[in-house]
């Protein structure tokens, strides 16, 4: 599994000129499932973004959590995040998880951040989207597990 988690002002996903999920404060986290992933994979990303101390504390060093800050989470299913360029100009997507697996572990993965407590919104899996975002920092971390 591999994500692109972004600290955030605001972020939100369009389909069809409807908005899908919007946060405030938080993070946008592009979410890409590579085929052999499973729920612990899920489990571990989850955790990991969730715990990831990227909000600046009092003294201004980032040392505070998403969890810490009550901060929301805008999750975008990314396949294209598994895509290999390194032959060629067409990227591979061999890696990238079928549809069906991908949509599966998605949804467990939005199911397992809003049991957790955190505040969640979506993009819609398999839609062509628009994702807007105000980076704060900006700060921008790639996640594998």
């Amino acid at each position: 599994m591999r994500a692109v988690i972004q600290r955030v002002s605001s972020a939100k996903v369009e389909v069809d000129a409807e908005i899908s999920g919007e946060v405030g404060r938080g993070v946008l986290l592009l979410l890409g499932v590579e085929r052999g992933d499973g729920e612990k994979n899920a489990d571990a990303m989850l955790e990991k973004a969730a715990g990831l101390r990227i909000f600046p504390d009092e003294m201004g060093k980032m040392n505070l959590s998403l969890t810490d800050i009550g901060g929301a989470m805008l999750v975008v299913s990314q396949f294209t995040l598994l895509g290999d360029c390194r032959k060629g100009r067409r990227p591979s997507f061999d890696r990238a998880a079928p549809p069906e697996e991908a949509r599966a572990l998605y949804e467990y993965f939005l199911r397992q951040a809003r049991a957790r407590g955190l505040t969640v919104a979506a993009g819609v899996f398999q839609a062509h989207m628009r994702v807007s975002l105000v980076n704060d920092g900006p700060v921008t971390l790639l996640l594998e597990t």
